[in-house]
């Protein structure tokens, strides 16, 4: 028998843990031996009916798949047209899209034979063996008559006895690595379906460390951990965290999700000891609205996040992404604004403005009635509107978004718009006014190159911002967006915006002339001579700044990966 796990990632550089692990599962407790396994991943990028005909290439008596609500419709559309073409095959969905209204799945999708909830490897490995149907927990199925049942929940595992998957990373070159050392969640945010599983549990953290030096080992370029809320365990995360710091390589970097408020002193010693790059660390704020945080059931000290934020990007060697969420309870235009201005004073790196997902199974989604709450038919259920934010202002937060994601989350502006904010009451203003801006030039629904956002910012400047000093600070602006664009990159042809160096060639020529003789601004480039050097650096007077900048892209920031600067006086 021939049983195909086929995951549909969001990306290539995806990778599927679920359909992974549960071969892997499989493999070490069926004892039956016609049993062949194999996975099958692609994304929701390929054409579906390249994904249909190799599904159907493979010829499998049973294909599983692993449900998302990114690639819903895909798999909706798959299997439809697999029962056409394969009437005998045998097909399963599993995963959280499909898990808490199964039922519900089964009328609608008639091809499908049954739903692995929830906790899936035991459940796999029973089906793979054959047992009666009625007899395997975890599952809602569709008897011979039709009738579809549905067994009781499947107890939670001993995370210990998830298989480790990674012997062997060839299939998994160029592509995120996935890790987990828990499941479950203590904690109970009602538009999440984690807080549905409170089931907490950790792998033993013997295991988990030499898991961990494997990865170590490898040179791999980064691990994320799947976790939930991966420090609501402080013992557990610290020993982590302490030996990641005392088996550092140089090289792999960390991903965790935490609660930032949650960290003790005893985790804030080990972080602020760790090499930049070590570890990046998400953070979910999702609202700073008291009113709000206490509707969605959320735990949070807002204060001491604050702090605890604040320290971090002090320290500067941990990235920091903090997450908001537009369309929570009670929180309308105003209240959303004086959130987002709170968390962006803050200064992460990344600061993701997201939308509600109403998710099947979810707290929220029972009270939707009582929130006025509509959301999007199909997945990802996205907020349409709410008592207190209207469609209209969805829009608006939605050219919000994009803005922030151009200009604040590409950290190509990092100098500039600290400047340009000074115009505004608040950097939410801003960014809505720079979405307008887009909307009336008819810059929006456009893939712009890179300098063309840089053009498109100083146009902003001069046709919407005021200062008092007029021309000469549109000019600062202009020599700010110069200072970034070189910055992030080493570009070798000049954009329109940059004019001139005011340098001038033989200021330059003399400047690597010296640098090869003495060597005093550029360590660690003393086997390259002076032609070299001007490849691999840049040099540029900035008239409005008074300073000349030496860019070295050899060396980088491990967080931020901004070149090296050093002034030439």
């Amino acid at each position: 028998m021939k049983i195909l796990l086929v995951a549909i990632n969001a990306k290539y550089i995806h990778a599927n843990l679920a359909v992974h692990t549960l071969r892997a599962y499989a493999r070490q407790h069926v004892r039956r031996e016609d049993i062949e396994i194999e996975t099958a991943e692609y994304t929701i990028n390929q054409q579906k009916d390249d994904i249909l005909r190799d599904i159907y290439e493979k010829e499998a008596d049973m294909v599983c798949f692993s449900c998302y609500i990114w690639n819903r419709a895909y798999v909706v559309s798959l299997v439809r047209e697999l029962g056409k073409l394969c009437p005998d095959t045998l097909l399963w969905l599993g995963g959280p899209e499909v898990s808490y209204d199964a039922r519900d799945v089964l009328f609608r999708l008639t091809e499908v034979k049954g739903v692995m909830r929830g906790e899936g490897e035991c459940t796999f490995a029973e089906l793979c063996e054959g047992r009666p149907l009625k007899e395997i927990a975890g599952i809602t199925f569709r008897q011979e008559d039709g009738v579809i049942c549905e067994n009781e929940w499947r107890a939670p595992m001993d995370l210990d006895e998830v298989p480790f998957i990674y012997q062997d990373l060839d299939p998994f070159r160029n592509k995120i690595i996935y890790y987990e050392s828990g499941r479950g969640c203590p904690f109970s945010c009602s538009y999440c379906l984690s807080s549905v599983d409170k089931r907490l549990r950790f792998r033993s953290l013997s295991l988990v460390k030499k898991e961990l030096g494997f990865f170590l080992k490898q040179k791999v370029p980064q691990i994320k951990f799947v976790d939930r809320t991966f420090n609501c365990s402080h013992s557990h995360a610290a020993e982590i965290w302490r030996f990641l710091l005392e088996h550092d390589n140089n090289t792999t970097n960390f991903h965790f999700e935490i609660s930032a408020d949650l960290l003790n002193e005893e985790e804030l010693e080990l972080i602020r000891a760790m090499r930049p790059g070590l570890i990046q660390l998400e953070i979910g704020v999702q609202s700073t609205n008291e009113r709000t945080i206490k509707e969605i059931r959320r735990t949070m000290d807002m204060a001491k996040l604050t702090r605890t934020v604040a320290a971090l990007r002090d320290w500067g060697n941990v990235h920091q992404h903090l997450d908001l969420i537009a369309g929570l309870p009670y929180e309308d235009m105003g209240s959303f604004s004086r959130s987002f201005d709170e968390v962006y004073r803050l200064k992460p790196h990344q600061l993701q403005l997201g939308f509600l997902k109403v998710l099947k199974g979810s707290y929220l989604e029972e009270k939707k009635e009582d929130y006025g709450l509509a959301c999007k038919s199909e997945p990802p259920y996205e907020v349409l509107y709410t008592r207190w934010l209207s469609y209209k202002d969805i829009i608006k937060l939605k050219g919000i978004e994009e803005m922030v994601e151009v200009y604040y989350n590409s950290r190509q502006f990092t100098h500039t718009l600290p400047e340009v904010e000074r115009v505004f009451a608040s950097p939410f203003r801003m960014y809505g006014k720079l979405w307008e801006y887009y909307r009336e030039k008819g810059l929006d629904g456009i893939q712009h190159k890179r300098s063309k956002r840089y053009e498109i910012l100083l146009d902003f400047v001069r046709c919407v911002c005021r200062r008092p000093e007029g021309e000469l600070w549109s000019e600062r602006v202009r020599e700010l967006l110069v200072y970034d664009y070189y910055l992030r990159e080493n570009a070798k042809t000049r954009p329109a915006f940059a004019k001139e160096n005011p340098l001038g060639k033989e200021k330059a020529r003399q400047f690597y002339e010296e640098e090869e003789k003495s060597r005093v601004y550029l360590p660690g480039y003393e086997s390259y001579d002076k032609n070299q050097m001007r490849k691999m650096t840049h040099l540029e007077y900035f008239p409005a700044l008074k300073k000349t900048v030496l860019f070295d892209y050899m060396h980088r920031n491990p967080v931020g990966h901004e070149a090296r600067t050093c002034e030439w006086r």
